[in-house]
């Protein structure tokens, strides 16, 4: 992260009070970045306003959905800087509530990006997307040239912003760069429906954690603040190097079965529970794992944290939350 280049920033970020976002703002907190926030729901045991930065940045309370809102802060606050990161991310809440995913989803990013384009001040804007946009590939692991094949609605949600953010580039020139990450996990993931939070919840409450899949499904799991480095990295170069309209994967290339992560969990906490696989999730894509190489040729990136790391601090940061 170079520090300096956010000396005067006016950032607007939405989606704050979940896991990336939260941490989107500690980091940015540590600069001179003038941050607005857009928070639909007051969380209050987010991590967000755990943080002392909550106390220095703007808050809007609105939805994706009001556009007019939108255009409203990017003018107000001068926003030359945008982190869309906001969405309806749970899988199955996806499956069971279609309509209003692809309203927070699809009609957010486009709200979002009018209002950019609308503006018409917006230097930089990194738009989330995700490895569900590729959809199920016979070929893995998925690279950015991939066509984005969405078959479920939060996968199609995720294939659908992914390309109407690269259409307001290529139509309208808007400084827009897109971001596929695998699963991200960390301390602040309040998702417990989530493996990697789920599991150790259960193991903290002496429980068998529960496994919704048949345990073979693999993924790609992502430390959240490898994540973070990623995001604002991109942030930071888009502009210099030219990749406007471009799409990047982030991820440690590491991928593991929903099994061996929650073995992994086990082991590290040094528990005798034992997953109990239910086998009952559907409209998911049995395999997914990315390739970063482009990240790494283009912008020298790689990731910070081993696995072991990462799953040591998110630990520590549960122990520390069921504490209290």
């Amino acid at each position: 992260m170079d520090t300096n280049f956010w000396n005067d920033k006016n950032v607007f970020m939405t989606g704050g009070t979940g896991l990336l976002g939260s941490w989107m703002v500690s980091y940015l907190g540590r600069t001179r970045a003038r941050l607005t926030l857009l928070i639909r729901d007051w969380v209050p045991r987010s991590r967000l306003f755990s943080d002392d930065t909550f106390n220095r940045i703007n808050i809007v309370r609105g939805c994706l959905e009001d556009r007019d809102l939108l255009l409203r802060i990017i003018n107000e606050y001068e926003i030359d800087t945008v982190f869309h990161l906001g969405a309806q991310t749970i899988v199955p809440i996806a499956n069971a509530n279609p309509l209003s995913t692809f309203e927070s989803n699809i009609k957010g990013t486009w709200n979002m990006l009018e209002a950019c384009r609308t503006a018409g001040s917006i230097k930089r804007i990194i738009a989330a997307s995700s490895d569900k946009a590729y959809g199920e590939q016979e070929k893995l692991p998925y690279d950015e040239a991939m066509s984005l094949q969405g078959s479920h609605p939060y996968d199609v949600s995720k294939s659908c912003a992914d390309l109407i953010a690269q259409m307001y580039h290529k139509t309208y020139r808007l400084p827009v760069c897109i971001t596929r990450c695998g699963n991200f996990y960390g301390g602040g993931d309040l998702n417990f429906n989530r493996l990697i939070p789920g599991t150790i919840k259960s193991i903290l409450h002496q429980e068998d954690p529960v496994i919704r899949s048949n345990g073979q499904y693999i993924r790609d799991y992502f430390y959240i603040e490898d994540a973070v480095e990623a995001y604002l990295m991109l942030a930071e170069k888009m502009n210099g190097l030219k990749l406007e309209g471009q799409a990047f994967n982030f991820s440690n290339e590491l991928q593991m079965t929903v099994l061996d992560i929650v073995h992994k969990i086990i082991l590290l906490m040094d528990s005798k529970v034992k997953p109990r696989v239910i086998n009952s999730s559907a409209n998911e894509i049995p395999h997914q794992y990315l390739s970063a190489g482009k990240a790494r040729k283009l912008l020298s990136w790689k990731p910070s944290f081993s696995l072991e790391e990462g799953l040591k601090r998110t630990i520590e940061w549960y122990q520390k939350f069921f504490a209290v």
